[in-house]
């Protein structure tokens, strides 16, 4: 995730203040001549590694999960794949998830969301 490319003269003009990437379109334009000096542009060079593409930095790839169900096919993968729960999941189904997850010792990257801590002690 390195530097965002920003929207050629995007410092210039308060309308094009968010800087999201477009690509230069003038016929004129130095930008999109690619002329030594001017901003750098998105170009597939970029790209990360592919055997490090879509990483996490703990060395899993992410697994999207929404019901206990799912964490069934992570089983045979627990090594190379982490379960991270939906965002739309309530939190009572995000217990059973989280415990099933234990059982199948497969990690789970946002096991303590909305998990709220009862103050009986």
């Amino acid at each position: 995730n390195g530097k965002d490319f920003v929207r050629h003269m995007s410092n210039r003009f308060k309308k094009l203040a968010t800087g999201t990437w477009r690509k230069s379109k003038g016929i004129d334009s130095s930008v999109r001549r690619r002329f030594k000096g001017t901003i750098p542009q998105p170009s597939i060079g970029y790209g990360s590694d592919k055997a490090t593409r879509n990483l996490l930095p703990n060395g899993f790839y992410k697994f999207l999960v929404h019901n206990p169900k799912e964490l069934e096919m992570l089983m045979m993968h627990n090594k190379k794949y982490c379960a991270e729960i939906a965002h739309n999941v309530s939190s009572k189904t995000r217990k059973v998830i989280v415990e099933r997850a234990d059982q199948l010792n497969i990690k789970v990257t946002n096991a303590g969301a909305k998990l709220r801590v009862e103050e009986n002690a």
